[in-house]
């Protein structure tokens, strides 16, 4: 599913909005959610799942045109949990 899919189907549920205001909306509750994944290292929507801050250490890789071993810096990334109810659904 695209952006652009999440929009048609919000604004097929609310005909009332016009689709420049669910994308709107859209866009507001994704930023709001990147915030508090940033502030709070977590979001969590009951019935949908669990989003957290992980951290990958650092480790040594390879070149794989030279073999070349170079140094990957440690980082951060987000990872998600589904809850129970949306496991049992897929």
């Amino acid at each position: 599913m695209t952006k652009a899919d999440l929009i048609e189907k919000v604004q097929a549920t609310r005909p009332d909005l016009s689709k420049r205001q669910v994308a709107e909306l859209v866009d507001t509750v994704f930023e709001h959610l990147a915030r508090a994944i940033r502030k709070d290292k977590r979001f969590s929507m009951p019935g949908f799942g669990t989003f957290v801050v992980k951290r990958r250490a650092g480790r040594v890789g390879r070149n794989p045109q030279t073999g070349a071993a170079i140094e990957i810096a440690p980082t951060k990334t987000v990872g998600f949990k589904p809850a129970p109810e949306l496991k049992k659904a897929l």
